[in-house]
């Protein structure tokens, strides 16, 4: 028999996004090692508000929403929260509710920058180091090195000359961005930089393949 193909849902729902989430599904480790840090960062926290004025973001809903958006290479705050519009994995992470609104995308960069000023983002991490499912696969008896590209946001036609002066007014191409041809042009970290990410560096991960404005770590 075939199924009707109704685009009509349910008024109501009575299953929540906690058993909508797969118990094998790897965010679920990851929220536990997170909840664990920010709960030892709640002091941090209290003395980085005020007692009174507006409620802000939840420090906590903020950081867990930049882990996402690292995780799953979202490029802006704007799609961002639009993925937290409509994808209930995501609501679930940082705690939201199927009913709860999204916040503003400005509003969560102001409210994310002023974190990241703070420097909570580097006891979080640390926070992350001694929590007990991650202190466990710490070592001091061995070492490992490995080298990661992390692609840099900044756009190729951001690459210019370093010898040259950028500020030729608006772009020809009626766009926001400057028509540019690569065609012929020899381009390396020596003679070129990019505009919107000058800590970018063009690298490639093996001979053949395009090169990349990326970020090279060593672990």
């Amino acid at each position: 028999m075939r199924g009707p193909d109704e685009r009509c849902g349910s008024l109501f729902s009575y299953v929540g996004l906690e058993d909508r989430v797969p118990r094998s599904h790897p965010l679920r480790a990851i929220c536990e090692i997170a909840n664990g840090a920010l709960s030892d960062l709640n002091a941090d926290f209290e003395a980085m508000y005020a007692p009174l004025g507006r409620p802000s973001i939840p420090p906590e809903k903020l950081l867990r929403a930049s882990l996402l958006q690292a995780f799953y290479s979202i490029r802006s705050e704007r799609q961002l929260m639009e993925r937290l519009e409509f994808d209930l994995l995501f609501r679930w992470f940082v705690g939201l509710g199927i009913d709860d609104p999204v916040w503003d995308h400005s509003v969560f960069s102001k409210n994310r920058d002023r974190l990241l000023e703070g420097e909570i983002a580097a006891k979080f991490l640390a926070a992350v180091l001694t929590q007990r499912e991650v202190k466990r696969l710490l070592s001091t008896e061995h070492f490992s090195v490995d080298g990661t590209l992390v692609e840099a946001w900044a756009s190729m036609k951001s690459l210019k000359p370093k010898n040259t002066d950028n500020a030729n007014g608006p772009p020809s191409g009626g766009g926001r961005n400057e028509e540019v041809d690569f065609r012929g042009e020899k381009r390396s970290n020596r003679t070129h930089a990019s505009t919107s990410d000058p800590d970018a560096m063009l690298y490639r991960k093996g001979a053949g393949m395009e090169a990349k404005l990326c970020f090279i770590g060593h672990a």
